[in-house]
């Protein structure tokens, strides 16, 4: 590990706004940390957590906690909320796979997955942050109704994610294939762009987003944590 990112890591721990291994924030995330009862929007895989940031930024009025493996990475978001003392922001590091240790059944609001890894290779398809294996983790931590948000470049994955959401039964509110030449391309919350997202638009890859709410029991599919095509 390089000096910066020693240095980073060091830093980090001086920060009150990031959790690492503590599984005594479950189910008291706006009790305790946050002291309010306003709404709660996790980002799954928020990298330098932009998204989360700036969501946190436009909307003081909810409560945004951003989750990554990488501390690297949440050294930057989280310096951010820290040095402007972002009381509705917080940061994770923590496996994806293992979020339901950090959340209560039901304390999550909403879910925003921006750019996740698409897991193209054969036989990876359990890995997709949109298969039915997470599917089933985010339906014990999102509330009845909660929203899920979903953000990528990639079109195999896209497609994928609308094939889940068709065979699994859930609710799609919205999509489109080419998000900034849409009805939605004036939206302030959806022109939050991430690095990566500016180097892909700058490729001339269009970014594909949906909107959907999960259905109201699990599938075989889902419990299996498997999906036909």
């Amino acid at each position: 590990m390089g000096k910066n990112k020693l240095k980073r890591w060091a830093e980090m721990k001086t920060f009150n706004n990031v959790f690492e291994k503590d599984e005594t924030i479950k189910g008291k995330w706006k009790s305790d940390f946050f002291k309010n009862d306003n709404p709660l929007v996790v980002e799954l895989g928020c990298g330098r957590g932009e998204y989360t940031v700036n969501m946190g930024k436009m909307f003081p009025e909810k409560n945004f906690v951003g989750v990554d493996i990488k501390g690297a990475r949440l050294w930057r978001g989280a310096k951010t909320g820290h040095e402007d003392k972002m009381g509705n922001l917080g940061f994770l590091r923590c496996q994806i796979e293992l979020i339901n240790q950090y959340f209560a059944e039901g304390e999550v609001d909403e879910i925003w997955i921006t750019f996740p890894d698409p897991q193209p290779q054969e036989g990876r398809e359990k890995k997709r942050l949109t298969s039915p294996r997470f599917m089933s983790y985010y339906r014990q931590l999102l509330a009845k109704g909660g929203d899920i948000n979903f953000k990528t470049d990639n079109l195999g994955m896209f497609e994928y994610t609308l094939e889940m959401i068709k065979i699994e039964g859930h609710k799609l509110n919205y999509h489109t294939f080419d998000l900034y030449n849409s009805d939605r391309k004036d939206d302030e919350l959806m022109n939050i762009k991430t690095t990566y997202e500016k180097i892909f638009l700058k490729e001339g890859v269009p970014i594909k987003y949906l909107h959907f709410n999960l259905n109201d029991k699990a599938t075989e599919v889902e419990k299996k944590g498997i999906i036909g095509g």
